[in-house]
């Protein structure tokens, strides 16, 4: 049975494309995602990965939070409570994000990220072009690849990304790494 958010990600997901008014075919020459898997996707049949998610909302000019924002049917308040911070739990990796800044359409988001041990997750340039990123690492250790780069992060630390580039989140230890992305639209 598909939880509540994933449905709904699957039903904004096929509302964000038909807006732009793009085909399926036309989605995933953008995305790099097959056309099987969108429609699976769409239709609720498969739950997508942090990675599809990723490639998805970048070919639609969105980011992953807005994505996640819409699906949730955010209200425009301007707090938002602990209680209501929705998370989302990647199936294949077991990444955790939760939408910590308030609904509202804002210039600056944040979210937290809890990324299992050993666990790797990896985004295309193109989930990174809407945005000024920083990474600050809350507890434990974080590589994070930026195109050729390997950045090896530990609790503090905080990192500004630079120009788009493939990247990759990887928890090189046995205890999960917690961080917080801070993101600002329009780069």
């Amino acid at each position: 049975m598909q939880d509540p958010l994933s449905a709904s990600l699957a039903a904004t997901l096929q509302s964000a494309r038909l807006g732009r008014d793009l085909s399926v075919n036309a989605l995933a020459d953008r995305s790099g995602v097959s056309r099987a898997m969108i429609g699976k996707i769409e239709r609720g049949e498969a739950q997508p990965t942090a990675v599809l998610l990723g490639r998805l909302s970048g070919a639609l000019g969105l980011t992953l939070s807005e994505l996640v924002a819409r699906a949730e049917g955010g209200t425009g308040e301007l707090l938002r409570r602990t209680v209501d911070q929705p998370s989302w739990t990647d199936p294949a990796t077991g990444y955790r994000r939760r939408a910590i800044s308030p609904a509202a359409e804002g210039p600056l988001e944040l979210v937290e990220v809890e990324l299992p041990p050993g666990a790797s997750v990896s985004y295309p340039a193109d989930a990174y072009i809407f945005k000024y990123q920083q990474i600050w690492v809350l507890e434990g250790d974080l590589h994070f690849r930026e195109g050729e780069v390997l950045h090896q992060l530990a609790t503090g630390d905080c990192l500004q990304l630079g120009a788009p580039a493939p990247c990759t989140f990887i928890n090189p230890t046995a205890t999960a790494c917690r961080y917080l992305v801070a993101l600002v639209k329009g780069r």
